[in-house]
């Protein structure tokens, strides 16, 4: 990878060559590898290399952006050309004040020796593993088992300059039998944290459990939700709702309500981009250090998440959540946390008289975003509880519920915290049991 002083003269080079009011470049360095498995055998390899550069030209209150694979001089002139070509032809911004200054950021360690250095039989045994375990049982095994090393590097015209490297493995897969599925992922910044045989053990007896499924009439239900359910309704929160754009578009279930209460009072959520037990990253896509940003505390809406163009509307200081120039979300949160309680995996599933107790959601969408109603399906290990026990496999089935209402009937809450990854976050959550949860159809399988 790219080291410091080569980033600073490529950076140097580009700002030097640019012709622009201010100029931002955001550079991202990955070095990945995958191994993918189905049927029970490794059927693909796969290793990228690649740099990423995204400069966005200032032109007054005008923008352009522009990106390109290369991280060589010709590159990033070739990208800054383009990205003050493009600011010229656009309408002005006038929410656009200035790109953010220097401001020192927290050191933070996200890198792991033993996941940069991982080679491909690494993972194959690994991998061997879980096929193992399912091939004892008579079932089918598929998935994948990724590595990798990334840099993100921010530079602009006013000073700023920040790297940071991190490490990140991620086993995820899924066993099947004639009828029936069980699921299991594991994510950490060192892969000698990820323990195959713990993967293997859950896909296979969830698919074990789940076989012959019984049909369930759709209604309302206890459910005990599995930390894979429970990231799902966190990411939708953090997309429909925790971002100051939303809520200055009064779009967000935030929106007027700071200080009001929006959750049941043990329901605590926060934004930490460099805490210990994150993959941490201490900066955003502007360069702008990362604070934590306490979202709701004790049920009560506390605050959202900005980035240059929202604090500025506001009149705030960004809070480093700012995305890679060009997008159209506003600032969202991407190191989310929901505070754990006190309950163990047994005591959720024996607080419930009948309900069910599932692992993870398939196909949600936003059905209304005021109140973070989902429509979505269970999958990969839907369990009927009846006293207190799982006593049987249902087919899945179909939901729509407000994620607001559900975080609003919350009766226990695990203390145990898995971490797991999203198109925006990584989110550290327990598994909840919900009082209520709405089913508005049935499938057949």
């Amino acid at each position: 990878m790219l080291t410091e002083a080569e980033l600073r003269r490529l950076f140097d080079v580009a700002l030097a060559h640019s012709t622009a009011d201010q100029t931002e470049i955001v550079l991202f360095d990955t070095d990945a590898a995958l191994t993918r498995f189905a049927n029970n055998e490794i059927h693909q390899n796969v290793a990228e290399r690649d740099t990423a550069l995204l400069v966005r030209a200032v032109l007054g209150r005008k923008v352009g952006v522009a990106s390109l694979n290369r991280g060589d001089e010709a590159g990033v002139r070739l990208a800054v050309d383009r990205a003050v070509e493009l600011a010229r032809f656009q309408v002005e911004n006038p929410d656009l004040r200035s790109l953010p200054g220097p401001k020192p950021a927290s050191q933070v360690n996200a890198y792991a020796e033993a996941t940069a250095a991982c080679t491909p039989e690494r993972r194959a045994r690994a991998v061997e593993i879980v096929v193992q375990r399912a091939l004892e049982q008579g079932l089918v095994v598929a998935g994948a088992f990724s590595t990798g090393v990334t840099q993100v590097a921010v530079a602009n015209s006013l000073g700023v300059f920040c790297h940071h490297t991190l490490t990140e493995a991620n086993l995820s897969a899924v066993a099947m039998s004639d009828s029936s599925s069980g699921y299991a992922d594991r994510l950490a910044q060192d892969v000698e944290e990820i323990d195959p045989e713990v993967v293997a053990q859950e896909v296979v007896s969830k698919a074990l459990r789940g076989r012959d499924p019984r049909h369930l009439e759709p209604g309302a239900y206890e459910v005990v939700l599995e930390e894979y359910a429970v990231s799902d309704i966190v990411d939708f929160l953090a997309y429909l709702g925790f971002g100051a754009q939303a809520v200055q578009e009064e779009r967000s279930f935030m929106a007027g309500r700071i200080g009001q209460r929006v959750m049941g009072e043990n329901i605590s959520i926060w934004d930490d981009g460099v805490a210990s037990t994150t993959i941490p990253v201490p900066f955003d896509y502007e360069g702008v250090p990362k604070q934590r940003v306490d979202l709701v505390q004790a049920g009560i809406a506390r605050g959202v998440v900005y980035d240059t163009v929202t604090a500025g509307r506001a009149g705030v200081e960004s809070t480093g959540h700012g995305l890679p120039a060009g997008n159209t979300f506003g600032p969202v949160p991407t190191h989310l946390y929901l505070a754990p309680g006190a309950a163990s995996r047994e005591e959720l599933i024996g607080s419930v008289k009948r309900g069910l107790l599932l692992t993870r959601f398939w196909y949600t969408r936003t059905v209304h975003p005021l109140t973070v109603t989902v429509t979505g399906m269970t999958r990969d290990g839907t369990f009927l509880i009846e006293n207190g026990e799982v006593v049987a496999p249902v087919r899945n089935l179909r939901f729509t519920q407000s994620y607001l209402e559900a975080l609003n009937n919350v009766d226990l809450i695990g203390r145990e915290t898995w971490l797991k990854q999203t198109m925006f976050s990584y989110n550290r959550v327990p598994a909840l049991k919900i009082a209520r949860w709405n089913f508005t159809g049935a499938t057949e399988y």
